[in-house]
């Protein structure tokens, strides 16, 4: 199952966040122009999507409450088949405030259930969307690396409620520190999966995690923790309104990729690759962590 519509926030006071680098190693503050440089980027990404067909729908930040990383809405909200929306657990406060655009999204699409999994913030719990989680959505699985933003007990409460099967491990970076969000390190498109293997530091949970790929009929293409760090592994997959589909990752991830690598990606689909160097710099975040899909 591949989207072909896509939700995206429009920022107005991007910035570093304080409140969200206390883990997560892929920020870092930058300067007093980022909204300026982050809404050109923004703009120059949505229309390239737009130019391949694929349907975007764009919303505008408002300047009150003040949500800094509100550019990346996948990590608050996810929507799935027959009108359904999950709301999920933050773990920064600032980052909470993003859901001022629920009435928004109530209007703009024919939601009929929520599933609100936003209790959880009272315990100190958190499932940061599909930053969290990555999905097979036609297998129902959800992959996930436990951090400090995805906890294995609210996992769970989603699998059950969603008839998803859990694939959890533990990941780290270069320098030990658990992977904040397993969208950084795993992708998982129809035929494919790009994968860090060699941050999952438990092997029998890195072996774990191939079978499965295997299993369900993934090529995994592996990824370096050095190709990690520039985002190689936040991409997603999805498709136009005539069925054709795309890779989407970042002019920084391409980058990082060497040519074997970019040709074994071609095989199953062209690649987009926007320039987002601010919105990465400062926000910690690529290009799949802007798209929430829309089904």
């Amino acid at each position: 199952m591949i989207a072909s519509q896509v939700l995206m926030i429009r920022p107005i006071r991007f910035g570093y966040n304080a409140e969200t680098a206390v883990n997560n190693a892929f920020q870092h503050a930058g300067g007093d122009h980022a909204q300026v440089a982050a809404l050109k980027e923004f703009d120059a990404f949505v229309a390239l999507l737009r130019a391949q067909d694929i349907a975007v729908t764009v919303f505008d930040d408002t300047p009150a409450p003040h949500t800094p990383d509100s550019i990346f809405p996948n990590n608050w909200i996810s929507f799935h088949p027959g009108g359904l929306a999950c709301l999920y657990p933050m773990f920064a406060e600032n980052r909470r405030q993003e859901r001022k655009a629920i009435d928004i999204i109530k209007n703009a699409f024919p939601i009929r259930q929520f599933l609100d999994f936003t209790h959880y913030e009272t315990r100190g719990l958190f499932l940061e969307g599909t930053g969290s989680m990555v999905f097979d959505r036609r297998r129902q699985i959800a992959y996930a690396c436990l951090s400090p933003r995805t906890n294995e007990e609210v996992l769970h409460d989603f699998c059950r409620q969603m008839h998803f099967s859990p694939a959890l491990f533990h990941a780290t970076d270069a320098n030990g520190q658990a992977v904040y969000h397993t969208n950084v390190m795993l992708c998982v498109a129809d035929r494919f999966a790009v994968v860090c293997l060699e941050s999952i530091t438990d092997k029998q949970e890195q072996t774990l995690l191939a079978d499965t790929l295997k299993k369900t009929g993934k090529e995994i293409i592996p990824i370096t923790m050095a190709q990690m760090a520039c985002f190689a592994g936040n991409m997603l997959q999805l498709q136009n309104r005539a069925g054709k589909r795309f890779l989407i990752l970042s002019h920084t991830a391409r980058r990082a990729l060497e040519s074997a690598q970019v040709s074994m990606l071609e095989k199953y689909n062209e690649l987009i690759s926007p320039s987002v160097p601010t919105i990465e710099r400062n926000g910690g975040g690529s290009v799949r962590c802007m798209l929430a899909e829309v089904f």
